[in-house]
């Protein structure tokens, strides 16, 4: 038996290798394909990674800058239910506003830059009404699911309301922690159409065992260069917020990714991160625990210890 455990003095693999590995692979390896977007990738289906998020653990790349505060604050907007890119803009946070922009600039023809284009959606209610709405998108689901009441008459009308996700999947966690149903989604198979951008981390599912909570996040659709760091930052500050709500401790992150690509015109960013080694175990904590999940600020979140190597600028597809 002791023959098979990992000898004492050998080093233990840095967390971000398995994300490095992975973007070698699917450059080298990955299937060229045709996409969406017109600009063509390089793909591997049905990857893996796992991230320990005990101690305040954080799987922040450290192979480049990943800015953390506009994913925290992206966070943020998606448990509000927010669908409006105005909140973001007003904090600086340009994440969301490629999709918008791209449909005013074909509807309008108007040849507008980013930047006179958020100044219009801040200082006009009207214009970022009509064009700065993503449609039903992941905060819509997450916390407004549609939800139909009878309305007399054999008629059912829309609850306003909607069905809470996250409010549902707390009191599930608190009340039923072995239930194998502790999950939310934002594939809303009737509502596709009308998203800017149909959910891609679509499906997170939660395991408690010995006092702490783990998340898998299935994710069908993976940028691996801009969106999965993001994604991953995202997914461990949800798993902490949640399990502070639950009196639990923050356990395991497991990534499923089904379409995992990496963008052609990427070459010069995949080149300059892989020459890199990573360093460093960066923590997130959390400084202040709300009434509930919904009242977070930015201000709560605090990552320590985090030393990257400088930023590699990089297209984003649209």
């Amino acid at each position: 038996m002791a023959s098979l455990l990992r000898p004492l003095d050998r080093p233990v693999a840095h967390y971000e290798e398995q994300y490095l590995d992975l973007m070698r692979r699917v450059w080298v390896e990955g299937d060229e394909r045709r996409d969406r977007t017109g600009v063509g990738t390089r793909s591997l289906f049905g990857e893996t990674m796992r991230f320990d998020l005990s101690d305040d653990r954080v799987p922040l790349l450290t192979t480049k800058r990943v800015y953390w505060k506009p994913a925290a604050r992206e966070m943020i907007w998606f448990l509000s239910g927010d669908t409006s890119i105005r909140p973001l803009v007003e904090q600086g946070v340009h994440i969301w506003t490629d999709w918008p922009l791209d449909r005013y600039r074909r509807a309008t023809g108007e040849a507008i830059d980013r930047d006179a284009f958020e100044a219009r959606i801040i200082a006009e209610p009207g214009f970022a009404e009509e064009w700065g709405d993503l449609g039903p998108v992941y905060g819509a689901q997450w916390v407004r699911w549609p939800k139909y009441v009878p309305a007399g008459e054999g008629l059912f009308a829309r609850d306003p309301q909607g069905i809470n996700q996250i409010a549902d999947l707390i009191t599930a966690i608190r009340t039923n922690s072995t239930s194998r149903r502790l999950l939310f989604t934002g594939w809303n198979v009737a509502e596709l159409e009308g998203m800017a951008l149909p959910p891609c981390h679509m499906t997170y599912q939660f395991y408690v065992s010995g006092g702490r909570l783990s998340c898998s996040l299935y994710q069908r659709s993976c940028d691996l260069a801009l969106g999965v760091p993001f994604n991953l930052f995202e997914a461990a500050m949800l798993t902490r917020m949640i399990a502070l709500q639950c009196d639990l401790e923050a356990g395991e992150l497991v990534w499923f990714g089904a379409d995992v690509h990496l963008y052609l015109n990427h070459e010069a960013l995949v080149e300059t991160q892989l020459a890199r080694v990573p360093g460093g175990e960066p923590r997130l904590r959390i400084v202040r625990r709300p009434e509930t999940v919904f009242d977070h600020r930015i201000e709560d979140f605090v990552v320590e210890d985090y030393a990257p190597q400088p930023h590699i600028p990089a297209p984003v597809a649209v």
